[in-house]
């Protein structure tokens, strides 16, 4: 009798060990739509066992009968189950309320709720800055953030002028201070000295107008002192603190592209008058109407007239033909005339039919406006990323080409963006980032008053 009882008290103890040995589950995580829930996390309570749902929500753990699963995703309610004896397990999650805050980013590595915050800071998504596919992301900020003027430079690749709550200074500039994953980016404009009085010059373009909007996770905009006493006396006119995407897990590709394209407005463009042709008034050579010069065209278009000691003509020379005034740069000169034979600017090219010759004093066939042509800007971008639990990695090229307005100028630009993570221990993370760019540029639109400026 004793022999049975220990026989059955050890098959018993087997089938207990048996039925408690761990066992591959699997299962799904979805939200209440029945979509699937990526990435969640899974763990088995009481162990340090856990993984991954992969991007599907499929996930599969080692767990034995009667075991408490643990799924929790960010935006979702937490949720448990007791398999009991299933290998096979369904979490459908509900949408977490009242218990999600709206993070803002204030420094590297700083984060606070929106509650926390006791300063003047508004976010923006990097969708929100990249949807207007256009060469400079800065412009795609108008009407966006509250307090901020833009101006954005008509020229080709022209910089954009950014003033957050008013103008603080006459004396320098009033740029904010442009902050990219904590390395702070200048995004003042380069002048010349005669482009602030209005004269000419060429506007390169800022800095800030070079990062990949592509590459743009979220831009925080910090106003006022209280803010930007976070970077001292560089962020007294602002900060706009950018924070790049980090590579997500798995592997993902994205592609945009965008292409616009412009054309001059007819309607506000400058109205010309095609009454009287080049010059200033009766301030001329010619005896007859004072309004254009008096030259030899047999002897080098040489002045055609004798002057006294002062420099006032007495005479004039009978060989001597009407020629414009064409380094003038008004139209106050004598009223068209096609009875009047006159030596104009296309008498002067050796490559035009009418070199040498006299034209009918007429006004131009064609007007400035049809020397513009189609303006098109091209935009297109790829971003590989992916991650691991040891780290993550990005890497986006984006090309734009923007063909301008007037003909033969164009600016193509190539950025390159790279970044990864590498998780060392649990406590200690390290990370890198590099970024290139290059640009090249062809007839850039000058400024101000001078021959620069078509």
């Amino acid at each position: 009798m004793r022999k049975i009882a220990s026989l059955l008290s050890l098959l018993l103890l087997v089938t207990t060990l048996a039925i408690a040995q761990p066992r591959t589950v699997t299962g799904r995580v979805t939200d209440a739509q029945g979509n699937p829930v990526p990435f969640a996390t899974i763990t088995v309570r009481g162990t340090n066992t856990g993984v991954a749902a992969d991007q599907s929500g499929n996930f599969s753990v080692q767990a034995a009968p009667g075991a408490v699963l643990e799924v929790s995703a960010a935006g979702f309610q937490a949720t448990q189950l007791n398999i009991g004896q299933q290998t096979t397990v369904e979490f459908r999650l509900g949408t977490a309320q009242g218990n999600l805050q709206e993070v803002v980013v204030t420094a590297q590595g700083v984060r606070r709720t929106r509650n926390q915050v006791p300063y003047a800071a508004q976010q923006l998504s990097g969708e929100e800055v990249s949807k207007n596919r256009s060469s400079n992301f800065l412009q795609n900020l108008s009407g966006k953030v509250s307090g901020m003027e833009l101006r954005q430079a008509n020229t080709l690749g022209g910089s954009t002028n950014i003033v957050i709550r008013g103008v603080k200074t006459i004396a320098g500039g009033n740029q904010p201070l442009f902050v990219v994953d904590g390395v702070p980016v200048d995004n003042s404009q380069v002048r010349s000295a005669n482009q602030t009085t209005g004269r000419g010059g060429y506007d390169y373009g800022s800095a800030a107008a070079d990062i990949n909007p592509d590459d743009i996770e979220t831009m925080t905009v910090l106003k006022g002192a209280a803010a930007t006493s976070l970077y001292g006396a560089r962020g007294g006119n602002g900060v706009i603190l950018i924070t790049t995407k980090k590579g997500a897990r798995g592997i993902g590709v994205t592609v945009n592209s965008g292409v616009g394209f412009g054309k001059y407005d007819k309607s506000t463009f400058a109205k010309y008058q095609n009454e009287y042709g080049a010059g200033y008034g009766a301030y001329y050579e010619d005896e007859t109407y004072s309004r254009f010069l008096w030259r030899n065209p047999n002897d080098g278009f040489a002045p055609a007239y004798d002057t006294d000691a002062d420099g006032h003509i007495i005479a004039w020379h009978p060989e001597g033909r009407l020629v414009t005034p064409f380094s003038e740069d008004a139209s106050y000169g004598a009223r068209f005339d096609p009875n009047l034979m006159v030596y104009q600017w296309d008498a002067f090219d050796p490559l035009s039919p009418n070199f040498g010759k006299a034209r009918p004093w007429v006004a131009a066939a064609n007007g400035p406006g049809s020397f513009f042509q189609t303006a098109v800007s091209s935009n297109q971008s790829i971003l590989v990323d992916g991650g691991t639990d040891k780290g993550s990695f990005k890497l986006g090229y984006t090309r734009t080409d923007d063909k301008g307005i007037l003909p033969n100028s164009y600016i193509t630009k190539n950025l390159v963006n790279f970044g990864g993570t590498l998780n060392l221990t649990s406590q200690l993370n390290v990370g890198v980032t590099g970024n290139f760019s290059n640009i090249d540029a062809k007839g850039r639109y000058g400024t101000g008053y001078d021959d620069k400026n078509p």
